[in-house]
């Protein structure tokens, strides 16, 4: 096999589909457990804001995974994340998020933010994923318009998913080679109902929740090396091409000198490639678990509490050591930031969605309720209202908003940002400052540099 060394223009393949569902999720674990089993130094990324899936990634790969945000992130920062990724791997698997071609805002026929946005970034190939469970001779009429959407985004093969037979498969091959004769096809997978992951509001149950996540991944591994042609699928991968100049400095700004962050199941949606920013810009970074009844070391000068999910475990938070120990930072003047499932924590009160009213820290005047849950989703450009630990009033960041919580009417505060979404649309003021706490539903992604 052609394995390239690490740092040396090592190569990159995305995974995507035309639509959710299609199965790249599976078949990127997959394949990541299997590379690695085959000997690969292999890394892997995620397309857009997805606190779960990468946890996935890194369990298979054995490593880290970045996300990747053409919409959130400045071109320098994710030159940045390209370089990381080469330097500590010899081949990158990226998995899309949606379909193809399906983002935050069209700009020249592209959604940004989308797959193939950044697909068009990085020059990195596309190999598509296509559920083929009802259809037969037809997919290849979808891989071709999937082809010429787009010349500039490079399909360079197709798997196809939930295949019923040889004969099914044989027909989706033939009309391919026929049709679409410039992309090969890299495998037909069988229909396998018992390769399935649980799921709930936010998406698949969390990797570290599933005991049996280990044997998953290796028969996950082991039913894909029967069905695809791994040789010809790494001789797809190419460098990524150089879109920017690195930006080293941390996207958003470190909140302290020592900073605690909750890190656990119930604290779970923060990006390695921020806390390694800010440990790189010298902060020293204090892990600490609030569902173990840990709070925030006294020395701490600042504390992060990312978010996850707080609701599902908030008769836990409400009677540890946790909730004590953060009004104990707060006395002492430390900074402290939620975000979302952290905003809630810091807030009067939680009601579950059963009704039960939980005590939270108390430390913003915010009351959370998930008694009639609705949605609220998507990306949102924020403007700081206030002097805080993550910048000046007007510092600009981008960002995505993904919950289910409801709020009560505020009381007296300042309020932390002003948001619109990915259009320009305004959507009011959110969040909140008392003091030296802060918070909001939105979860940080990157500065605007002015």
């Amino acid at each position: 096999m052609d394995q390239r060394q690490a740092g040396d223009g090592a190569g990159g393949l995305i995974i995507a589909a035309p639509a959710s569902g299609s199965g790249k999720t599976l078949i990127t674990q997959s394949l990541l457990r299997l590379l690695k089993n085959s000997g690969y130094k292999v890394t892997s990324a995620k397309t857009g804001p997805d606190y779960i899936d990468p946890h996935f990634h890194a369990l298979a790969s054995g490593r880290d995974c970045l996300n990747l945000d053409s919409w959130a992130m400045r071109p320098g920062l994710l030159a940045h994340l390209l370089e990381r990724i080469s330097e500590r791997s010899e081949l990158t698997i990226c998995e899309g998020v949606m379909g193809l071609f399906d983002g935050a805002a069209i700009d020249d026929g592209f959604a940004d933010g989308s797959t193939a946005s950044l697909a068009r970034l990085t020059g990195w190939p596309v190999l598509l994923i296509v559920d083929a469970a009802k259809q037969a001779a037809s997919v290849a009429a979808l891989v071709r318009g999937f082809v010429s959407h787009a010349p500039d985004v490079h399909i360079a093969g197709v798997i196809f998913n939930r295949v019923g037979s040889a004969a099914h498969a044989a027909i989706l091959s033939s009309a391919c080679a026929r049709h679409v004769p410039e992309v090969p096809v890299l495998g037909a997978l069988p229909r396998q109902a018992d390769l399935h992951l649980p799921e709930r509001h936010l998406g698949l149950v969390q990797a570290g929740e599933q005991q049996d996540i280990e044997e998953f991944l290796e028969t996950a591994a082991a039913w894909l090396s029967r069905h695809i042609n791994l040789s010809e699928l790494v001789a797809l991968a190419r460098p990524a091409r150089k879109i920017d100049t690195p930006d080293h400095t941390p996207q958003i700004a470190p909140l302290g000198a020592r900073i605690a962050v909750a890190q656990d199941t119930a604290f779970a949606f923060s990006y390695p490639s921020l806390l390694q920013s800010w440990h790189d810009a010298g902060a020293e970074i204090q892990l600490f678990s609030p569902l173990a009844g840990d709070s925030p070391d006294a020395d701490a000068t600042a504390v992060y509490l990312p978010g996850g999910y707080p609701e599902l475990h908030a008769a836990q938070l409400a009677k540890g050591g946790f909730l004590p120990g953060l009004r104990k930072a707060a006395e002492r003047k430390a900074a402290i930031f939620g975000e979302c499932g952290g905003f809630m924590v810091l807030g009067q009160g939680l009601i579950d969605g059963q009704g039960s009213r939980h005590q939270m820290a108390g430390l913003l005047p915010v009351e959370t309720s998930f008694e009639a849950p609705a949605l609220h989703l998507g990306y949102r450009q924020i403007t700081l209202q206030t002097d805080c630990a993550i910048g000046r009033q007007g510092q600009r960041f981008r960002g995505h908003e993904f919950h289910y919580a409801s709020t009560g009417p505020d009381t007296a505060g300042q309020h932390l940002f002003r948001i619109a979404n990915a259009g320009g649309a305004d959507m009011g003021e959110t969040g909140c400052v008392a003091g030296s706490v802060a918070g909001s539903f939105v979860h940080l992604i990157d500065r605007v540099d002015d």
